[in-house]
């Protein structure tokens, strides 16, 4: 991401005039020993500050090992990691640049640096009531109590994004402005709703949840009318005054502010003459250089109250990886198919053509040659005194479905056996075998059989006397053998289980 956080050119100084406190009665705190609460926290009132000396409020070992989630990991949260065993620290500051997750926004991620000069890994940040809580995780060389000691109430803290953490939360800003501008311009030009979104991680999509489906044009004419802001260069600020605390829900794309929030403090983010929305998180001080690409293409999902389309966007650092990424995969594939890029997709369904045809192909062959070789079952079968037909039959074969073509060579063998008048009574036992075999190769195997009680008493046979895992119903059974199938070893075993059988 380092190329592309250099290509956005961010400005290095965040304006005086970007953080402005519009009640007469609300004051930043300037007791060291007195934490500011969330929402006048230095990353918001400076977005671009990368480096902050304050002091210790207080500090104490976390009960849990692994920071407290934030409850909305959702229905598809995948298995949870090992707990960490190294020991976690819960510290708060008088004020911090390391944002506390909300509003959308995930947490930071930087360094505390204490008096006697070690550092301090900052896993994440929380917010709890109205306060920050950095979330430090103790490497193997530090020591707990030497932890509590250092970070004791008063003690001279310094706190650092330090560079992947400045990447991080540059990303974050992007993004998160980004989305403030998107969600603007699909209210006022098109009357569309912005009814959820998501930061993701980098380098997905960010996305929007909306009330309807948008047609490409009407995306690319939003697209055009956001850009056509981000080239004008509009300045972005933050209104902060005293929240009244009867107001404390509120409407939006935003989760609203929080009924446990107890900072006492609303931000407004202000897009000049585009947009004010509620909102905690961490902007630019202008949506200059934030072009926004919308990907040109939409989901629908169900809600609990309807449905709504999701409509992903890329802006800033994230956009830039994506067309290198892009860029990097075309060329990939051009190069693979012997062509330019231009000729990528043209080049790409001849393939698809052709794999169709040499499919069909093989499929037909398949079936041919399954006739034949049913053909030289009921063939065999006449030749016994008994006209019945008892059989095994192993193949080598490498067909990816393997299964499928011993069911066809079945299939076959009945229509055949009722085409010429074969057998009234026959057992067939077939199986295959890859050519090259190893320890966790696969042979399957298929029985089948006009008797279905015999079919059924073959299979519960292979099970116990060579291990093969499968089941069945009426007339067929299949099962797999993992290992390497020999005949004159699994294949005897076959021959002499069907020598055994009551005709």
């Amino acid at each position: 991401m380092a190329a592309a956080t250099a290509a956005l050119s961010a400005p290095s100084v965040t304006p005086p005039t970007y953080h402005r406190i519009v009640s007469d009665t609300l004051i930043i705190p300037s007791d060291p020993l007195e934490p500011i609460p969330v929402g006048l926290l230095a990353c918001q009132r400076d977005p671009l500050l990368r480096e902050l000396a304050t002091t210790a409020v207080s500090s104490r070992l976390s009960q849990s090992p692994a920071v407290p989630s934030n409850g909305r990991e959702g229905k598809k949260k995948k298995a949870a990691a090992p707990a960490p065993t190294a020991p976690l620290l819960e510290v708060i500051l008088h004020d911090t640049i390391i944002f506390p997750e909300g509003g959308g926004q995930p947490s930071d991620v930087g360094v505390l640096t204490t008096s006697d000069g070690e550092l301090w890994d900052v896993v994440e940040a929380k917010r709890h009531g109205g306060h920050a809580v950095h979330y430090v995780r103790l490497k193997p060389e530090q020591n707990v109590d030497d932890a509590l000691r250092l970070f004791a109430p008063g003690s001279v803290v310094g706190v650092s994004l330090g560079e992947a953490g400045y990447k991080r939360r540059l990303d974050h800003m992007c993004m998160h402005t980004s989305q403030h501008l998107l969600s603007a311009v699909l209210e006022t030009k098109l009357k569309v709703e912005t009814l959820a979104w998501s930061l993701t991680a980098h380098p997905a999509p960010c996305y929007v949840d909306v009330e309807r489906a948008l047609t490409a044009e009407e995306i690319a004419y939003v697209q055009e009318e956001a850009n056509r802001l981000v080239f004008e260069g509009r300045n972005v600020h933050v209104e902060v005054e005293e929240l009244d605390p009867n107001t404390k829900v509120m409407s939006g794309p935003s989760v609203g502010i929080p009924s446990d929030y107890t900072g006492g403090v609303k931000r407004t983010v202000v897009i000049d003459g585009v947009d004010r929305n509620p909102c905690c998180g961490t902007h630019l001080p202008s949506i200059h250089n934030l072009q926004l690409f919308l990907v040109p293409h939409t989901e629908t999902l169900a809600r609990s109250t309807g449905s709504c389309v999701r409509l992903y966007f890329f802006a800033g650092p994230r956009l830039i990886d994506y067309l290198a990424a892009t860029h990097a995969f075309l060329t990939s594939t051009a190069n693979i198919m012997s062509c330019g890029a231009p000729q990528v997709p043209e080049r790409v369904q001849q393939v698809v053509d052709d794999r169709k045809k040499a499919t069909k192909r093989v499929e037909d062959l398949e079936a041919e040659l399954a006739a034949a070789i049913a053909g030289e079952l009921v063939a065999a079968a006449s030749t016994r005194e008994d006209g019945g037909l008892v059989m095994y039959r192993h193949r080598t074969d490498d067909a990816p479905n393997a299964l499928g073509f011993l069911s066809a060579i079945s299939t076959a063998y009945v229509n055949k056996a009722a085409e010429k008048g074969g057998p009234a009574s026959y057992l067939v036992v077939l199986s295959s075998s890859p050519s090259a075999q190893t320890t966790t190769s696969t042979t399957v195997v298929l029985v089948f059989g006009s008797d279905d009680k015999k079919v059924k008493e073959v299979g519960e046979q292979l099970k116990s006397g060579l291990n093969v895992k499968g089941g069945g119903k009426g007339s067929r059974w299949s099962g797999k053998f993992v290992g390497v199938w020999k005949e004159g070893r699994e294949g005897a075993v076959v021959q002499k289980i069907l020598d055994g059988l009551t005709t």
